[in-house]
């Protein structure tokens, strides 16, 4: 089981069995909103490490998306085997290029 997959199944298991004093709870207890607003906290910061161009910032901003994304997909019931199998699915497809086309545009 790969640690996304355990962080996840925490995840589920805070949700399903809520204790006094959890972050994860007290994101589900506030809600969607709540959620969607760290996730988008989260992403700004990880742009802003990359921005600084210190690599170990970058990672633990990297890592707290991470683990807010985990909290949302658990809200939304959706699976980290859903989102792997996505994954894969296009990972089998690096390598069929799209193939771009110039355009002469004449005046």
């Amino acid at each position: 089981m790969s640690v996304l997959n355990e962080l996840y199944q925490v995840v589920l298991d805070r949700k399903a069995h809520p204790q006094e004093g959890s972050y994860t709870c007290y994101l589900f207890e506030k809600g969607l909103d709540k959620i969607l607003k760290k996730v988008g906290e989260e992403s700004s910061e990880v742009i802003i490490a990359a921005k600084n161009g210190v690599a170990e910032d970058t990672e633990n901003e990297i890592c707290d998306l991470l683990y807010h994304l985990l909290v949302l997909m658990a809200e939304q019931n959706i699976p980290v085997e859903n989102v792997e199998a996505i994954l894969e699915q296009r990972r089998q497809k690096i390598g069929n290029l799209k193939q771009f086309h110039q355009v002469d545009h004449q005046t």
